[in-house]
């Protein structure tokens, strides 16, 4: 009876751990059939050409009297003003499997984009300006599926995004510096913008950097099809930032995943790791202690107050997978996906010391294109 009995709670603890293991492995593949879209793809018509003439088609613009890119926390006022003029797209915010793309107006999807610009493009906002718009963005579960119809979805709205930097380039002072940033699929869509709209344009040296953050940036793929070199040094211009920041332990299979269903910009998957680019060095090395980072944004819910966190932490590169580790990081807010990943918080985490990294680059490129 006692073999019997020990027999048994051997069987269930190696089926316990078969479990964990088969869990461990599958979860990925799990999220993107719980995430899928429900519906039939959809094809919808390019949005009108005078549509970003509108607004209310902007999250952020200069002239918006409510822009929440603006924001400062309690107690941080603006350092020198900057020269340059900030085009942002905002990370996947639609989360509804009824719909490939979201819908403009749907509510909650909105309210995670304005966050994610106050979490986020506030970095820039002592710079000349910041526009943001909204956009026909693919839904989560599009980007997590395999799909014929994914690379369809995403090519609407990179061409809401195109339109809108096509409103951006008019609307701002002719030869006036510019920074590309995105987080995600706002990154990703960055990436084409670079390589199809500013390489090898009149635009291309007015370019001071790209923060491309939360999308894996290939080193041999990407970077040439851009014409830009990577980030090695704080002031550098004409260069790229990118970074995708997780929690020690960390698991980034779920957006390695994702972004292995998309080419690279040469058209190829890519082989090698993703650039990381250690946003608390301005790329110049690997690792910085906490004392590197000048404070984090929190910015806030219904039970806590925004605030600038500090002291914070600092942050390290894995060579192995090429992504951004942070080992205790502050809780800025709620919204950490699975396996640790913090990318909606890749620029809160290194808010203060990302806004000094902007305006030495800043000040670098004017003194370059206008040395007496």
């Amino acid at each position: 009876m006692t073999r019997t009995v020990a027999g048994f709670g051997l069987l269930m603890i190696v089926m316990t751990v078969i479990a964990v293991v088969v869990g461990h492995l599958t979860w990925p593949l799990v999220e993107a059939w719980r995430m899928a879209p429900r519906v039939a793809f959809e094809t919808l018509p390019a949005l009108p050409p005078d549509a970003y003439d509108a607004p209310a088609m902007w999250i952020a613009r200069p002239d918006l009297p409510r822009d929440p890119a603006r924001y400062l926390p309690p107690g941080v006022g603006h350092g020198t003003a900057g020269r340059a003029y900030v085009f942002f797209l905002h990370p996947t915010t639609f989360m509804g499997r009824n719909h490939w793309n979201a819908p403009l107006d749907h509510a909650d999807s909105r309210m995670r984009a304005d966050l994610a610009v106050r979490s986020m493009a506030s970095v820039f906002n002592d710079q000349a300006g910041i526009w943001a718009p909204r956009y026909r963005q693919a839904a989560l579960g599009t980007l997590l599926v395999d799909r014929a119809e994914s690379p369809a979805a995403l090519a609407i709205a990179e061409g809401d995004a195109r339109a809108a930097f096509g409103v951006f380039v008019r609307q701002i002072p002719p030869g006036a510096p510019i920074v590309l940033v995105g987080d995600g699929q706002g990154a990703l869509i960055g990436l084409h913008l670079l390589r199809d709209m500013v390489h090898g344009t009149a635009l291309a040296p007015r370019v001071v950097a790209a923060y491309l953050a939360g999308w894996p940036v290939s080193p041999t793929h990407d970077l040439p099809r851009t014409g830009m070199a990577a980030c090695a040094r704080p002031g550098q211009t004409g260069c790229i930032m990118a970074w995708m920041t997780f929690a020690d332990p960390a698991d980034p299979r779920a957006i390695l995943n994702m972004a292995s269903h998309y080419p690279a910009l040469d058209g190829r998957h890519p082989d090698d790791r993703p650039l990381c680019t250690n946003p608390l060095t301005g790329g110049q090395s690997a690792d910085a202690p906490d004392s590197a980072n000048l404070g984090s944004l929190a910015t806030g819910n219904e039970l806590r107050l925004p605030a600038l966190v500090w002291p914070s932490k600092g942050a390290r590169c894995d060579p192995a997978r090429g992504i951004l580790l942070v080992t205790g990081p502050p809780r800025l807010g709620d919204i950490i996906l699975p396996g640790n990943d913090h990318t909606f918080y890749d620029f809160a985490l290194f808010w203060r010391t990302l806004r000094a990294d902007v305006a030495a680059r800043e000040t670098t490129w004017w003194r370059e294109h206008h040395a007496s």
